[in-house]
């Protein structure tokens, strides 16, 4: 990819992300890290070179965080792409930390995510982040806090350092529908990151709610993450299109909702040239349907 190709990341369209319209085929920046987001990348030179062709090719969004790595992908980005194009919006995330062997813990008291977003800006080289996903980490189901639990305690010292300026707009992750509403009576929330794909499609109705009310919905894992989805129906329409199973699955998301931002992550610019191709797929009825029977239920 040149500066001169064409904008494949453009293809499906735009969504408002903030007081900014993204398109909506982003990209993830935690596959750049190490084996199990840890440590430094397989291949600097090449983790450079993913960044450079996904903005070449009209990616606007980057999804990043300090904990991957740690460190590690924002220095990337910084090094890859930094001074930074007026249009590139990128979001990291609070509330977590890596301890010495790669584990992820909760670091979520009012201290820690001050710390964690002035080590985000610093290795950004940023004075303000346009938007900070607020990770709710508990004892729950997947590491969730439970659903009836207040995260007022984690969404509070964000709104003031939003107020401070470091922060422009706060999304919050890994959260309920009762939690949003709970989130936004402490600030604007302009966007929701949860996992979901189309084998995992527990958030179904919170999409159409959160669609209903403007606010975008990020879904992380949109592949399967650590474990990609497998479906002979997902093979199955991808031969019928001449196309790849994973591209299928990202356009279905697309096609899902229009307010479904996504931000697959590789390190691989073959596997980057792939994704982004997938806004260009047309899934015709038939093939949504037998997609959609494979997460029914």
């Amino acid at each position: 990819m040149t500066e001169t190709a064409s904008k494949p990341a453009a293809a499906a369209g735009t969504y408002r992300l903030g007081d900014r319209a993204v398109n909506r085929m982003g990209y993830g920046a935690m596959q750049l890290a190490g084996p199990g987001v840890f440590g430094p990348p397989r291949d600097h030179d090449a983790a450079i070179a993913v960044l450079r062709a996904a903005i070449a090719a009209g990616v606007d969004h980057i999804d990043t965080s300090d904990f991957y790595g740690p460190h590690v992908t924002n220095r990337l980005i910084r090094e890859a792409l930094h001074p930074y194009p007026d249009d590139l919006t990128i979001v990291t995330k609070l509330g977590a930390r890596r301890d010495d062997k790669g584990g992820w813990l909760p670091w979520n008291d009012p201290a820690a995510l001050e710390q964690g977003l002035r080590e985000n800006l610093e290795h950004l080289g940023l004075e303000a982040m346009e938007v900070v996903n607020v990770r709710i980490m508990g004892g729950g189901e997947g590491g969730m806090l439970p659903t009836g639990q207040s995260i007022a305690r984690f969404v509070e010292p964000v709104a003031r350092l939003q107020q401070q300026g470091l922060v422009r707009h706060i999304g919050v992750s890994t959260v309920s529908r009762a939690q949003i509403e709970e989130a936004r009576t402490i600030c604007p929330i302009v966007c929701v990151q949860n996992a979901y794909n189309l084998a995992n499609r527990g958030d179904d109705d919170l999409i159409d709610w959160l669609a209903g009310e403007g606010i975008a919905y990020v879904p992380y894992f949109p592949l399967g993450g650590f474990s990609p989805l497998q479906s002979d129906a997902l093979n199955a329409v991808a031969a019928d299109l001449c196309a790849t199973p994973m591209q299928v699955a990202l356009a279905w998301l697309l096609g899902r909702s229009s307010n479904i931002l996504l931000i697959p992550g590789t390190s691989s610019l073959a596997h980057l040239e792939d994704n982004l191709a997938a806004a260009s797929l047309t899934l015709s009825d038939e093939a949504v349907a037998r997609l959609d029977g494979i997460g029914a239920g």
